[in-house]
């Protein structure tokens, strides 16, 4: 019998797309969710930003079984989308439990920086 993994609430307080970009590579940001369930998975993604309102309900469907990767800068609502070099935070709020973890390569010197670290779960 299948036991729910993940949690249905996430945190990333520390959100910040890179404005430069060189060599090959372009400075990104990844919401990587893991859909571990058969059923699938109706994200809500709200951003947070220092000094102006939150970007809310921004939707992602995560089928089942499944893993889906996010570039932040790909998330948008009403023409609203994440600025580039903006510090930010994101909520992540699942139907179901989901596992998340947030990446970014930062390629703003000629020696990459890839930053990958578990979001902060909130018990059901």
């Amino acid at each position: 019998m299948y036991q729910a993994r993940g949690e249905k609430h996430w945190f990333i307080p520390d959100g910040f797309i890179p404005q430069d970009s060189t060599g090959a590579l372009t400075s990104h940001e990844s919401v990587c969710v893991l859909n571990c369930s058969s059923e699938e998975a109706l994200i809500r993604f709200t951003i947070f930003f220092e000094d102006r309102d939150p970007i809310e309900d921004i939707l992602v469907v995560v089928p089942g079984r499944r893993t889906k990767h996010i570039r932040t800068s790909s998330l948008a609502k009403n023409d609203q989308v994440i600025p580039i070099g903006v510090p930010y935070a994101i909520e992540v709020l699942s139907d179901i439990p989901i596992i998340v973890q947030y990446s970014r390569l930062d390629s703003t010197q000629a020696e990459n920086t890839l930053m990958s670290t578990i979001a902060y779960p909130l018990k059901s």
